[in-house]
């Protein structure tokens, strides 16, 4: 009896080991091997956004050094649109998807589908509002980046004064964040005052007409925060149209516009996305993934933003600082 209660015990505990081991097998992530053909589809916004043809252009550029054959297509900020791009790289056998996506909750479904296909999808610039399905989220640090504008834009304000916003996309996270980190640091200045918020869904035209009405309801004027460079070059322009200013700008994004723009006295700063270093990276842990199994980092990862001024604006070049 005692001899059958121990057996009895062991048995369990086998058992119980067993069920542990299966249940870490089943909780621990799926290895994606790619659609079998070595194809990389690189996937963004319209690229006549320079900061999307940079990183169209050095993420397929990277993926061809390292062997592989490139889709470079763009879903023009359309969820419809980019849902139909993962549908094709599902029938091509894409090896794998880089993604500058078009909306952290409606870029969802498509990447659990090539997820779903063994492909695996890796995000860049902008982030999804989930974990676990996307191999990598390589995004700038658009809040640190900001926020290191918004300091500058209030020295530059001297602290006092009335501005305008101008508002990127809705739908992308890095809209709420951008603002949300300029009044973090604008809204400790009780004389420093926003009398005019638009949505210019960082566009330069829109935000060019945008600025337009702000400027004949607010003559006294003084500054303009903008969430990207193409919003922020078309507010420039419109002001300069009018016969105003220069009015102090800030943005964020690190274009070769914004430079000139800088470099002439029209722009205060900007915050470099390192647009060219997280596309290449992104290429690069693709090919480490399909290659080992594991990028080695962590899914979301953040890479800093520089402050650009007129001290070092002449070192920018395509969303880079030269030394």
């Amino acid at each position: 009896m005692k001899v059958s209660k121990f057996c009895a015990a062991v048995a369990m505990v086998c058992a119980c080991g067993m069920f542990a081991s299966s249940a870490g097998a089943a909780d621990a992530p799926k290895r994606l091997t790619g659609g079998g053909s070595n194809i990389i589809y690189v996937i963004t916004p319209s690229h006549s956004n320079p900061f999307f043809k940079t990183e169209a252009e050095v993420a397929s550029q990277t993926a061809r050094d390292l062997g592989y054959d490139v889709k470079m297509v763009s879903h023009d900020d359309s969820p419809v649109k980019q849902a139909e791009l993962f549908e094709t790289a599902i029938s091509d056998k894409a090896a794998a998807i880089v993604c500058d996506n078009a909306g952290a909750d409606a870029t969802l479904a498509a990447v659990k589908r090539a997820y779903d296909n063994n492909i695996p999808t890796f995000l860049i610039d902008r982030e999804i509002n989930e974990q676990g399905i996307a191999i990598a989220q390589i995004v700038a640090n658009n809040y640190q980046g900001a926020k290191g504008a918004a300091e500058v834009f209030v020295e530059a304000m001297e602290e006092e004064g009335e501005y305008a916003e101008l508002y990127g996309l809705d739908s992308d996270t890095n809209a709420k964040t951008r603002s949300t980190a300029f009044h973090e640091v604008i809204d400790q200045y009780p004389n420093m005052k926003r009398v005019a918020v638009q949505t210019a869904n960082w566009d330069q035209n829109l935000a060019y007409s945008k600025m337009e009405t702000i400027l004949q309801t607010n003559p006294n004027l003084k500054g303009v925060i903008s969430g990207n460079d193409n919003m922020a070059v078309g507010a420039a322009a419109a002001i300069k149209a009018a016969g105003k200013g220069p009015l102090k700008i800030i943005a964020v994004d690190g274009s070769n516009d914004a430079r000139d723009e800088i470099l002439g006295g029209t722009m205060t700063a900007t915050a470099m996305q390192p647009a060219a270093a997280i596309a290449k990276v992104a290429v690069e842990q693709a090919d480490k993934y399909l290659k080992t199994g594991s990028t080695g980092q962590p899914e979301k990862q953040l890479m800093d933003c520089v402050i650009i001024t007129k001290d070092n604006a002449k070192k920018l070049n395509n969303f880079a600082l030269s030394e």
